[in-house]
């Protein structure tokens, strides 16, 4: 009967929602609100610069995240590391257009998973605005920041465009896969 009893509850677990805390971080105007609530609401929503956080709850397949999407302003930066205890992923969003500040967003990259807390986060890149014409490619992004070196957890960087919804879900799919 013990046996039947723990078969049962691990069929049932299988069922019921995982839940997973994720923090949205990237420098002021790489897209992390829009993509926030793209993942929600699926829709575009037209947003105002984050000041302080907006937190949403959305459901994935079988996970719950609920999700900080953190201001990325210079004033904002230093209190990202308030947001990172009992963090399970980080959804870092960079604006692929925007070479000029390609380097300051690999040294906030850097710099945050220097933080023991976030030592076992698993870490997911967007390489938003795709749909620009002069926007990186998401493996130039992945070399530019010298993502190898960033964590020995799992992570991905996926090109994406949070305006035509192209990448969100495949990003989402491998962030899903990597917190089973």
């Amino acid at each position: 009967m013990g046996a039947f009893m723990t078969k049962m509850k691990s069929v049932l677990d299988s069922f019921s929602n995982k839940r997973r805390r994720i923090i949205m971080l990237g420098l002021d105007a790489a897209g992390k609100t829009t993509i926030l609530y793209k993942l929600k609401l699926n829709e575009t929503l037209h947003t105002l610069p984050t000041i302080g956080f907006n937190v949403e709850t959305f459901q994935y397949k079988a996970i719950e995240f609920t999700a900080w999407d953190i201001g990325g302003q210079d004033k904002l930066r230093p209190l990202w590391k308030y947001y990172y205890q009992n963090t399970d992923a980080v959804i870092f969003v960079v604006d692929s257009n925007d070479k000029h500040r390609i380097q300051h967003a690999t040294d906030e990259l850097h710099r945050m998973f220097g933080e023991d807390e976030l030592r076992d986060s698993k870490l997911l890149v967007y390489a938003n605005k795709q749909d620009l014409p002069n926007a990186m490619s998401a493996p130039d992004i992945g070399a530019k920041m010298d993502l190898r070196s960033v964590t020995k957890n799992p992570w991905y960087i996926q090109s994406c465009s949070a305006i035509t919804n192209d990448g969100l879900f495949e990003g989402l799919e491998w962030l899903s896969k990597a917190l089973e």
